[in-house]
Parts: structure tokens; sequence; C-alpha cells
């Protein structure tokens, strides 16, 4: 019996944050950049409904989800397209835009499904150097040339929580070529407070050659639903509509991602418990010589080479107490962990923690 032949492609696949630990219970996870505070209470009512009918195909193209997308973000309906996670758009528009021999640009230290997307079609991915674990503009211009298709960022950045302000993000998309698409993904937008900021979709709603993402993964906590969204240009969007799977989307994740727009004094809560904590944690860890980005997304890269213990040395340590954050070695960052803040609960266990390591130092 022959195996018949398929394509080899040369990547490594994706490694997400652990979440298990060989012959330890109650973990506590910050390894993903979930949702501190879990899901909006209007969502736990839909999930116990009892007439939701999944014998039946969902809505294929979302209409009722995107009507309130277009109306919360005064955005247009017809710009707007859902996929099971962002990752799906991300994929999408690597099968629409790219091919074989094409180039695609992306930060150093960037979410790893741009460059594995971009790969599995064909497209060689360009890394342009980063400045502090900062994305810098003048490196993405370096890399342009006349194969470059894509350039995908991510503002704030995932893992180092940096971020363009709104007029570097300006800058950047003046100073590329117009025939290149600019991606921003907006995915932490929500949590975001410094005024020099703005999301992607804010500034570029109206721009033709600029594709913006967004997800119910993050600030929502529907991350187990795989929900996001896209919103581009209308000719874009409707031939990403093309090459969409049918029911990509489905019924539950449409039904909560409705109800968590509705639910403003959720993400009001969500934000502010986000940025309390990530402040505090971020003050206590400076005695310890641990620097961190400035206060962004519901993360923060820990950085040790100020420390007098090493990431690796710290990891260990936490993993033994149940506690586990993101190795950063997989995005080709030495010396560090990502910690995403958890719940009361969590982060103060994580104190707790960090401070008896220390102590014995």
């Amino acid at each position: 019996m022959t195996l018949p032949t398929f394509k080899r492609i040369k990547i490594e696949a994706y490694k997400p944050g652990r979440s298990f630990l060989k012959k330890a219970r109650n973990i506590i996870k910050l390894s993903a950049n979930e949702s501190a505070l879990g899901f909006s209470p209007k969502v736990k009512k839909v999930l116990q409904g009892k007439n939701i009918q999944i014998s039946r195909y969902p809505d294929s193209k979302a209409i009722e989800l995107r009507k309130l997308i277009s109306k919360k973000f005064k955005c247009d309906f017809n710009k707007t397209i859902c996929g099971s996670g962002s990752d799906e758009v991300i994929q999408m528009l690597c099968q629409l835009f790219l091919k074989p021999g094409d180039e695609v640009i992306v930060p150093e230290f960037s979410f790893i499904m741009y460059r594995l997307y971009s790969s599995i079609v064909g497209a060689k991915v360009v890394f342009s150097k980063e400045k502090n674990f900062k994305i810098s503009v003048d490196e993405i211009i370096k890399k342009v040339n006349r194969k470059t298709k894509i350039v995908f960022i991510a503002n704030p950045n995932n893992p180092t929580g940096t971020y363009l302000y709104k007029n570097e993000l300006i800058n950047l998309r003046k100073r590329l070529n117009s025939r290149i698409l600019l991606v921003v993904d907006d995915a932490y937008s929500e949590y975001m407070k410094d005024k020099k900021y703005s999301s992607g979709l804010r500034i570029f709603k109206n721009v033709k050659n600029v594709f913006i993402l967004r997800t119910f993964s993050k600030v929502y906590g529907l991350a187990s639903l795989r929900i996001g969204w896209g919103y581009g240009n209308k000719k874009i969007i409707d031939a990403l509509n093309v090459i969409k799977p049918p029911f990509n989307v489905n019924r539950i994740a449409q039904l909560c991602a409705i109800e968590s727009l509705k639910d403003k004094e959720f993400i009001n809560k969500s934000v502010k418990h986000n940025f309390f904590w990530s402040k505090l944690i971020k003050d206590n860890l400076k005695k310890y010589s641990i620097t961190t980005n400035k206060v962004s997304g519901n993360f923060l890269l820990l950085n040790f080479n100020k420390c007098k213990l090493s990431a690796n040395n710290i990891e260990k340590k936490l993993e033994k107490k149940s506690l586990i954050l993101r190795e950063t070695r997989t995005y080709g960052i030495k010396n560090c962990l990502r910690l995403t803040i958890g719940n009361n609960l969590e982060n103060k266990l994580f104190l707790k923690a960090i401070n008896g390591i220390f102590r014995n130092v």
C-alpha cells in the first residue's frame, strides 16, 4: 500500500501556552492572555438557554452579529466579515493576497500566526528589527521591496506589550507603497488607556489599503468559542467571502458575541481590573529588578536581564507552585516570560509566589 504524496511544509507548528503540568492539580494558567474575569453574565444566559437549534446550520454571513458590530463601532456593515477566531481571517487574507515568491513583513517579535499562515501559502516571511521590543517604522520600511505584499502588525504587540502611537501608525501607512496591504491587529485595543494611542479601526476605517483584525477571545472572554472579525475595503471583503468556509462561525459563538457587545458594564469592569492589577504587579516586580513594558494589553513581558535569577529559573520555581507563565523562546525572545493578568486570587498567588522565591535569594 502506497502513501499518497503530500506537500512538505517546512515550518514549526504553533505552540500555545501550556495548560497542564505533570503531577500537579489546581493549575493557575497565566500563559494564554485569556480574560481575567471570564465572560459577561449575558453570555451565561445564552449558554443556559434551551432553545438553541444546534441541528440547524448557523447563519453563514453572521448578519445579526455584523449589524451590531457596525452599530457599536460606527462602521460599514458591508466591510465586515466574521471568522472562527481572528486567526482564520488572517489565514484567508494570506490565501487571497499571497502566492509563492511574495514577501510579507512582520516585526521580529510578533504573533506567530502571521508568519505561519504566510509560509503555508509559500510566501517568504521577512522580519523587521524592533527597538527595545517596540515595532520600528523605519526598520519595516527598510525591508520593503517590489515583492512585499503585506505588512502585519499587532498594536499593542503580542508578546512584547509595546505599541505604536497614533501618529506613528499613520506615518507607517504613508511611507508604505500604496499597493502594500497593511494589516493592523487590534486584539488588545479595548484595554488601552494611553491618549497617544488609537486603534487601527478608528484611524483607518475608510482607508482602502488597510485591513483591521478584531477578536472576541480577549476582553470579551470567548476564547473557547473561536470567534473574531475583520474590517476592510468592500472589494476585499467580497473576495474573502468567496473563499470563506460556508458555516465557519457556529451559532452559539454568534449569539454569545452579540450579548458580549451589549454588556458595556462588564467590559469597563474588565478594563479597570486589568489596569489596576497590571500596575500593581509591575510596581511589585521592580524591587526584584524585573522590568516590564508599559501597561497596555492584558499581559506583561517580564524581562530578567537585570534580575539575580533567570527567566528559566523563575519559570521552574513557579511551576513547582502550579503557576504557568508563557515562555518566550518560541518567539525568539531570550530571558523573558509573558505573564497574563489573572483574576484577583490568581494575581495574589502569583505575587505571593514571586515574593517567596526572592525571599530566599
